[in-house]
């Protein structure tokens, strides 16, 4: 059986879209301006996501070889290129953007069957299927889609991404000592996602659509109303990514 994460590659060909077409919007000295993203400009961001495909085809060769091939030589080398890619003409950022999505698309289109099960190893040290690099690139691209600061929201981004988002934000804050008790819940009440630690005291239950509790849970702007449980404040969650 192929371990192949069909809806998942086709999810990352949409939010590739959804960015480059945001970045395709920005003019020249808009692409300079600030992003949501504290210390960040829209540039650092292209350029982020640009070496972020480049850092995923050497996990997808690492699966296809055996060979290990981490996503980044160290930190430093990843904030360097960043940096020095913020810094580059507008036009040749796009084209850099464009050429490594082109690369990443293409190595994900030829991975055969059997390498998706492989086991590669993400910049946090963490060991996963190769299957897991399509998510990787989901999250990156829709979620840095909404960091840009232009015209695109949680409301733009697909509800199944935004149900696979607080999944992943409730792994990574399983038994979390620095997150409230709190549980996430759709306004149907047909999912629930509980965030902190289990039993430590009764959790704030918030209420709402699903792109505004993934903005929420991911620390992004929320676009529509959330409910906590009789009126609270929004409890504070700690940084996701």
């Amino acid at each position: 059986m192929s371990s192949r994460p069909a809806p998942m590659l086709e999810q990352a060909a949409k939010g590739t879209a959804a960015f480059e077409a945001a970045v395709h919007r920005l003019t020249d000295p808009g692409i300079t301006r600030p992003s949501s993203l504290p210390g960040w400009s829209r540039a650092h961001l292209v350029a982020h996501v640009a070496r972020n495909a480049d850092a995923l085809v050497n996990l997808l060769t690492w699966a296809r070889t055996g060979v290990e091939t981490p996503m980044y030589t160290s930190g430093d080398q990843r904030a360097r290129e960043i940096e020095q890619g913020a810094r580059r003409p507008a036009t040749e950022l796009r084209a850099d953007l464009l050429a490594a999505d082109s690369r990443l698309a293409a190595e994900l289109t030829a991975l055969p069957d059997e390498c998706w099960a492989a086991t590669v190893r993400t910049a946090r040290g963490r060991e996963v299927p190769a299957s897991q690099v399509a998510w990787m690139r989901v999250r990156e691209v829709w979620v840095h889609a909404v960091d840009l600061n232009i015209d695109t929201s949680f409301d733009d981004v697909p509800h199944e991404v935004c149900a696979a988002l607080l999944d992943d934000v409730t792994a990574a804050f399983r038994a979390r000592q620095d997150c409230p008790p709190v549980e996430l819940r759709t306004q149907d009440a047909d999912r629930t996602w509980p965030l902190g630690a289990p039993g430590s005291a009764e959790p704030v239950v918030v209420s709402g659509d699903l792109p505004s509790l993934a903005a929420y849970a991911t620390g992004r702007p929320v676009p529509g109303p959330l409910y906590p449980t009789g009126g609270a404040s929004l409890p504070k969650l700690p940084a996701w990514l």
